[in-house]
């Protein structure tokens, strides 16, 4: 007999993830029924789907009751079953604040404007949030050295960092940039985080995507005046010329 929900989770577990589209998901995060019979199934193995309604994958991860069990130690927390070094769970916390945080704080904006501009309308309905890498731009990697370089152990430490966290999929990298992977936005809870990395010791880091944004915002917009210049330039000489007589 069809069991979906062992299949769902044996797909989970063999994936590691599976995309917020996928047929079975999709029925999962509608049907509550189905939702809750998986949060049990999970829990009694000491895991927890997770999940983010702004995410573009979902996971499964230890369940918090268990985390102490599986991660803590008489001498220190683990944090990972990757294993993972203290390089790259910093390097990881980093490329998730410059990478997540700016798009679900932009996600949520979005959402919170179109509520307010749909209360208006009686039956409209809320349209989509989207929850893919698009909404942020991509680090390039020298950029990433150069700033954080000597915080996290140089160039030689940070590429061997970016390669196990790329195999894990935390992040693609192509051509010299590094975008978010399917498993990126899932690695950390962004109600519990979000407030630390803002008012601690990383709030420089988003003070830093801020900038960076803002900048590439203000390029975008001279390039356009300057298309534009060159434009009306161009029409105004070809305007001339034709109106100029001819020479005999």
């Amino acid at each position: 007999m069809s069991d979906p929900t062992a299949t769902l989770i044996a797909r989970l577990l063999a994936e590691r993830w599976l995309p917020r589209d996928d047929h079975a998901v999709r029925q999962l995060l509608v049907d509550a029924e189905l939702r809750d019979e998986l949060d049990r199934r999970l829990a009694g193995a000491g895991l927890r789907l997770l999940e983010h309604p702004f995410a573009a994958h979902v996971a499964v991860g230890v369940a918090r009751a268990q985390e102490n069990e599986v991660f803590g130690s008489a001498r220190a927390w683990a944090a990972s079953n990757l294993q993972l070094d203290r390089d790259a769970l910093a390097l990881l916390v980093v490329l998730w604040s410059l990478l997540v945080l700016p798009k679900r704080q932009r996600q949520i904006a979005r959402q919170e404007n179109d509520r307010q501009q749909d209360q208006e309308q009686m039956f409209a309905e809320l349209k989509p949030v989207p929850v893919g890498q698009d909404m942020v731009e991509p680090i390039n990697e020298r950029t990433l050295v150069a700033d954080f370089g000597d915080k996290l152990g140089g160039k030689f430490r940070i590429n061997l960092s970016l390669g196990v966290l790329q195999r894990h999929g935390f992040i693609v990298r192509r051509k010299e940039r590094i975008a978010e992977g399917p498993l990126l936005d899932l690695a950390f809870d962004y109600e519990r985080i979000a407030s630390r990395v803002m008012d601690g010791a990383l709030s420089f880091v988003v003070e830093q995507a801020r900038a960076t944004q803002a900048a590439n915002a203000d390029s975008v917009e001279d390039d356009a005046y300057d298309a534009t210049s060159e434009t009306n330039e161009s029409n105004e000489s070809s305007e001339a010329n034709e109106e100029a007589p001819a020479d005999v």
